[in-house]
């Protein structure tokens, strides 16, 4: 009987953790998508210096929208531009992991983490950099975007990333029943 209960309650676990890994990438390919069109439509519109005043504005109003509870999308990086963003140790050894992976021939596309922590379920993948990225996140940046970056964000290190890199994580966190 003990060893049925424990089985059972292996399989509702695992049932339960393929739920929150789909409704994670969900949320995390809702979220891109609407961001990624902003950004891409400004960028065509009116160039990349008012896609950094959108992204300032739009990304954190998008995620909001995106984080249903009891689910919550944020991005962070290893370099990042706003330091609201800064990853906790925690989050700080997975996204370092991510690069040993990538390193390791991983694709970044297909580099993700979850992890059941005390305070919730996490999920983290991978934000490949586009070419699209590299006009605000590159090595060779329009001076006058540079400029504005500056004075958005005085702390800004999410700069000479080339194609391919990892530019950050999503992170998608499902809260405990005692932590909502």
């Amino acid at each position: 009987m003990r060893i049925i209960l424990l089985f059972s309650s292996l399989f509702l676990s695992s049932a339960a953790f393929a739920s929150n890994t789909d409704e994670a990438r969900q949320t995390i390919k809702a979220f891109s998508s609407d961001l990624k069109q902003v950004l891409v439509s400004t960028m065509k519109q009116s160039g990349p210096l008012a896609a950094i005043s959108v992204c300032n504005t739009a990304a954190p109003a998008i995620a909001s929208q995106h984080s249903n509870s009891p689910w919550q999308i944020s991005r962070s990086a290893l370099k990042t531009r706003n330091s609201d963003n800064q990853p906790d140790a925690w989050l700080k050894n997975v996204l370092l992991n991510f690069e040993q992976r990538k390193l390791n021939g991983e694709p970044v596309a297909s580099i993700e983490y979850q992890e059941q922590r005390p305070d919730g379920w996490y999920f983290v993948k991978a934000i490949p950099t586009q070419k699209a990225c590299l006009a605000c996140h590159g090595s060779q940046i329009d001076p006058t975007v540079s400029k504005k970056i500056a004075t958005l964000y005085p702390n800004d290190q999410a700069t000479d990333f080339k194609l391919g890199d990892i530019r950050g994580a999503f992170v998608v966190k499902r809260a405990s029943e005692n932590h909502q």
